[in-house]
């Protein structure tokens, strides 16, 4: 399969893909109770007569909102406007478009992504390497169990307990806003956690092949020191498979802020598709899933075009990830 063959059938599957999931998104949010007009019908209905309003109220916050046509033609409304990029104003924020929404949270969520997935690897790298060289010692199982800890332990959780020790015990770091690198600290420290034990597994995992290598035995046979051969060569090579996590990864941990963004209240897309979320904001909503969404294929697309660039291989089978699995498929049934 040539490149340009195999690029025109990534980006096809690409597309098929968000088509899918913007219209999964759509049917879900069709099915959940209420809605952003009724909500605010609610609202001015208490306030003015002290129940949910008058027939007239409901057929007015209906019509201002959408909710009097049929679903489909709301479905088509939304992808004329993700086909031109113009998904008209947000409910709640009435005064911006949903696009400009998205590029004003776009950049914080990325900047804190991109910091929590370069101290990841400061942290997750020595870590799997001396996990792998120390295979099966206490610092071994040690390594593993903070691995395992890290793994299980959801972000929004490490962020709680952040609060409760730097603000309210040693009151050194703010809890909310976005006004300095201070309020970094914090909610990047709250997804280190979780990315820094996938790496630190992965690293060592691809230490330990590495290792067994031929080149690697050879060379600590012809008495390379030891801390020479780890580092010239066989950590060299382990990092390699690594980059196949860090589009992803870094796509994840991005779509992932969104229970810390709202915990420390940063203005990124996490917090917007948060509010969008409590107050049925359809077009914030769908808008943000999408862009969420269009982040994570295109990390994978551009890891997959890389490899497939490289490795004829991947190409032939239609993907890192598909060729992953035939490679396990492989090892099993000659195991």
């Amino acid at each position: 399969m040539g490149f340009a063959t195999y690029l025109g059938k990534r980006v096809a599957r690409m597309v098929l893909s968000l088509v899918a999931v913007s219209m999964i998104t759509f049917t879900l949010l069709q099915m959940a109770p209420g809605s952003f007009a009724d909500i605010q019908r609610i609202s001015a209905g208490a306030a003015q007569f002290g129940g949910a309003g008058t027939e007239d109220m409901v057929h007015a916050f209906a019509s201002r909102y959408g909710d009097d046509i049929p679903a489909w033609q709301q479905y088509l409304i939304f992808m004329k406007g993700a086909v031109t990029w113009d998904f008209g104003p947000s409910y709640k924020y009435p005064t911006q478009d949903v696009q400009d929404i998205i590029a004003q949270g776009f950049p914080i969520s990325a900047t804190i992504a991109i910091i929590a997935v370069v101290l990841s690897l400061m942290i997750a790298i020595p870590i799997g390497v001396y996990a792998a060289v120390r295979q099966n010692s206490k610092a071994d199982h040690s390594a593993m169990f903070l691995i395992t800890l890290g793994t299980a332990l959801p972000n929004y959780l490490t962020g709680v307990i952040l609060v409760l020790f730097f603000t309210l015990t040693l009151g050194v770091l703010p809890s909310s806003g976005w006004d300095g690198p201070q309020y970094m600290i914090m909610p990047v420290l709250a997804l280190v956690l979780g990315p820094t034990a996938v790496l630190a597994r992965y690293v060592r995992s691809s230490m330990l092949e590495t290792l067994r290598e031929e080149y690697v035995v050879a060379a600590l046979a012809k008495g390379g020191r030891h801390a020479t051969v780890i580092t010239r060569h066989a950590l060299r090579n382990s990092l390699i498979p690594i980059v196949t996590v860090l589009g992803p990864l870094l796509a994840s941990l991005m779509t992932g802020t969104v229970f810390v963004e709202a915990l420390f209240r940063i203005p990124g897309l996490g917090l917007y598709f948060a509010q969008a979320a409590a107050s049925r904001d359809m077009p914030l909503l769908m808008g943000t899933a999408l862009f969420f969404a269009l982040i994570l294929m295109t990390m994978n697309l551009i890891v997959d075009l890389v490899y497939g660039y490289l490795d004829p291989r991947i190409r032939a089978a239609g993907g890192v990830s598909r060729w992953r699995s035939q490679q396990k498929r492989s090892v099993s049934q000659t195991a």
